[in-house]
């Protein structure tokens, strides 16, 4: 394997052609202003308080003339799409459900001061994508397979989860491994070790 010394890493813009391409960020909606909800990633919470997210949704009820949404972990929401079984949802108010989409508004940013990241307490801050290459402790978190430069055809590849750190290939570039994130989840109540994509380091972004 092919070791670079710390000064001395490739530049993977210079590589791509310096045509970086990042996906789209993450923003969040009031789940009252979306149709269908079934299977969205969502986050709950109280304005002011705080939010919890890594949850799925399904479509609202009415409980005593007001509205609600079933909310599950997404390991639970997972394994129960997988296995065809029926699981307790807990029902939340729909005034405190966020729905996570997609963005293209919601680009990188470079902001490292503290002063630049503050947010609102009102509702859930947007995500920009992050560079892989630029975030320590890759392993476990949500990741973005891009199109390299030559790639004119393929969109964005998405649900997928980092299952390595970065690492030196046998070809000598800088990969992570990744995985579909079903396949991550049931390694978790199976054992059942996914089958995982070597993937450059410059063609992966953080959710």
């Amino acid at each position: 394997m092919t070791e670079f010394p710390s000064d001395d890493l490739p530049d993977w813009d210079l590589l791509a052609g310096n045509a970086e391409r990042a996906p789209a960020g993450i923003e969040y909606v009031p789940a009252g202003a979306i149709r269908d909800l079934r299977g969205r990633r969502a986050m709950i919470g109280v304005p002011g308080l705080g939010w919890r997210d890594d949850l799925r949704i399904d479509d609202t009820v009415i409980q005593a003339s007001r509205t609600y949404v079933p909310v599950l972990p997404e390991h639970e929401w997972y394994r129960a799409e997988a296995e065809q079984t029926e699981v307790f949802a807990p029902l939340v108010p729909l005034e405190r459900v966020w729905v996570e989409r997609t963005s293209s508004t919601v680009t990188p940013t470079e902001a490292t001061d503290l002063v630049a990241r503050l947010i609102s307490l009102d509702a859930p801050p947007a995500r920009p994508p992050r560079r892989a290459k630029d975030v320590m402790a890759m392993t476990g978190l949500r990741v973005v397979r891009v199109a390299g430069p030559d790639d004119k055809t393929s969109s964005d590849e998405r649900d997928l989860r980092a299952v390595t750190e970065p690492y030196n290939s046998a070809e000598g570039d800088i990969c992570i491994r990744v995985c579909r994130e079903l396949d991550w989840y049931r390694w978790a109540w199976s054992g059942q070790a996914p089958k995982t994509l070597e993937v450059p380091i410059h063609l992966l972004w953080v959710e």
